[in-house]
């Protein structure tokens, strides 16, 4: 037998004024695109950005549902829309945030599992890594250089040949 370890780095700042210009940018738009999350039933507003390799910017809400599995989470939503709106034009930079009307804000939290593997599956189309960067209304904040570093192990198109 063999063991075998898989990890990775990211970057952690104190908070978003320890960003580049152009990240703290990225995140005040997700922060503010929090507004426009359809979240009434579990009051957690989540907003991503995304910057574009062409300069242009996407957004996306969660969007839910009263019967849960028709939700879609903001990651998703933004794909879709980039996908629809810029057809096969790479992302650069995802920022994605929360805003939890029943309790705190200020730490990270990352895309779900089903949102990790639409972000794999964005980044092997593009050809292009998609740097996240994650924190919530105010507190840490941490850039991770590739989505898919979330998802050790991800099944993809190659799987299936």
């Amino acid at each position: 037998m063999k063991r075998e370890e898989v990890k990775f780095e990211y970057d952690v700042f104190e908070n978003s004024e320890e960003l580049t210009e152009s990240d703290a940018a990225l995140m005040d738009a997700a922060r503010k695109v929090t507004t426009k999350a359809y979240a009434p039933y579990s009051k957690f507003l989540v907003g991503a950005v995304a910057k574009l390799v062409n300069g242009e910017t996407v957004s996306g809400t969660n969007q839910e549902n009263a019967s849960y599995p028709v939700g879609i989470c903001a990651e998703r939503v933004l794909l879709s829309a980039a996908s629809m709106l810029y057809t096969d034009v790479a992302i650069d930079t995802i920022a994605i945030t929360y805003h939890n009307l029943n309790g705190e804000s200020s730490k990270p939290v990352s895309p779900c599992g089903m949102c990790r593997q639409a972000l794999k599956e964005y980044e092997e189309r593009t050809g292009q890594p998609i740097r996240l960067i994650l924190a919530g209304m105010t507190g840490k904040v941490f850039i991770i250089e590739r989505s898919t570093q979330l998802l050790p192990f991800s099944f993809g198109g190659a799987d299936m040949k």
